[in-house]
């Protein structure tokens, strides 16, 4: 199978485009390449695949030089119909091409394909045969499971075609208990707009100061999830208490799918499960929106280990019904593979030194307030 490459350059065709196409993912719409663009000095290349004359796969590929080399990554992608294997193929050799005739050290793919459902070993757990096939067509290919796992590899989804009443159901028992327990307590949701954005950035600014992790300034964020909410593409919601902002979560939307990226909350009133409310709305609003999958955005690499990085957040998620879906993750494509090693052996050193710098800014910030 042979297909033609072919590069978009319009915002509305791109997305429309994309829309339609299995495994569709936020991450590869244009809004998502401009805000690479605008915030982190990557460069985005839309290009369509074509097959007797239709667009029959799609890549969103960031690029970033170094010096005359470059890095690559398609994140969340390429989109394609991964159960044909001709079509799959014949994408990947087009976008080993690609790499090589840029001077890529290394081509990062990582599409949405399931390799699996449930926690290995729990009941109803089942390996996915696709996803099987594809990991050892990659490794046979020469790609490489990546050190850096850019984006979460596995997640917890939520199909949204059930009843409300149905989806309150598959509750487990106490996270439906305190849904209504904050509801029983006042604790209120109304959507966020754009003049929220202070707000927003500062119970996420005080959520990561207490849970650890990195942020990025205000403006990196005004364009994160700015652009997206004016496409019509993200949604904030916010819950109160007594009319203070105690807790929200932003909600990405695109092509019959929703996912909760970002969530902050206030280390006050944290008793009157904010959080919980939060995430019950956000579900309900995907479903009114015509969503057809909630997907909670990261789960545990290794469900056994109780210190995996994600085991508690996953243990909050996982109370809300949904089903496990374990991903195939990132994968590279070394064309330059002496390169590529030296990057992949210095990068990690380099990345642990601008997280403790990170933390510092953060720590300095939060004794400042």
């Amino acid at each position: 199978m042979i297909v033609l490459p072919s590069t978009i350059t319009d915002r509305a065709t791109w997305n429309a485009t994309l829309a339609q196409m299995p495994y569709a993912h936020i991450l590869q719409t244009w809004e998502w390449g401009d805000f690479k663009t605008v915030t982190t000095g990557w460069t985005a290349e839309r290009i369509a695949y074509l097959h007797q004359g239709g667009v029959v796969a799609m890549a969103q590929i960031l690029t970033r030089q170094i010096g005359p080399l470059s890095i690559m990554y398609v994140p969340k992608g390429p989109a394609l119909d991964y159960t044909n294997q001709p079509l799959r193929a014949a994408v990947l050799d087009a976008l080993k091409r690609h790499a090589n005739r840029n001077n890529a050290i290394f081509l990062k793919i990582d599409p949405d394909v399931v390799t699996g459902i449930g926690i290995p070993g729990a009941p109803g757990a089942f390996d996915d045969p696709t996803g099987q096939q594809i990991i050892e067509e990659w490794k046979a290919a020469g790609l490489r499971f990546s050190y850096d796992q850019v984006q979460f590899r596995n997640s917890v989804v939520i199909d949204l075609r059930h009843s409300e009443d149905e989806l309150l159901t598959a509750m487990k028992q106490k996270t439906r208990y305190n849904v209504r327990l904050a509801e029983k307590r006042n604790v209120t949701v109304r959507p966020g707009t754009l003049d929220d954005f202070d707000l927003l950035y500062r119970l996420y600014a005080e959520t990561a100061r207490r849970d650890g992790f990195v942020i990025r300034p205000l403006d990196y964020y005004r364009q994160a999830w700015g652009s997206f909410m004016q496409a019509g593409m993200a949604q904030p919601l916010i819950a109160e208490y007594k009319d203070e902002a105690i807790a929200h979560v932003m909600i990405f939307g695109f092509a019959k799918r929703a996912w909760y990226i970002y969530g902050a909350s206030a280390d006050e009133e944290r008793k009157h499960m904010p959080t919980y409310l939060l995430q019950w709305e956000a579900i309900r609003w995907a479903k009114a929106q015509g969503m057809a999958v909630y997907d909670f955005w990261g789960a545990p690499d290794d469900f056994s280990n109780p210190n995996d990085p994600m085991a508690g957040v996953f243990r909050f998620k996982d109370g809300f019904g949904g089903i496990v879906a374990r991903r195939i993750g990132a994968w590279d494509y070394a064309a330059k593979p002496q390169l590529y090693s030296l990057y992949t052996r210095v990068m990690p050193a380099v990345l642990n030194v601008m997280r403790g710098f990170g933390r510092r800014r953060m720590q300095q910030e939060g004794q400042s307030d």
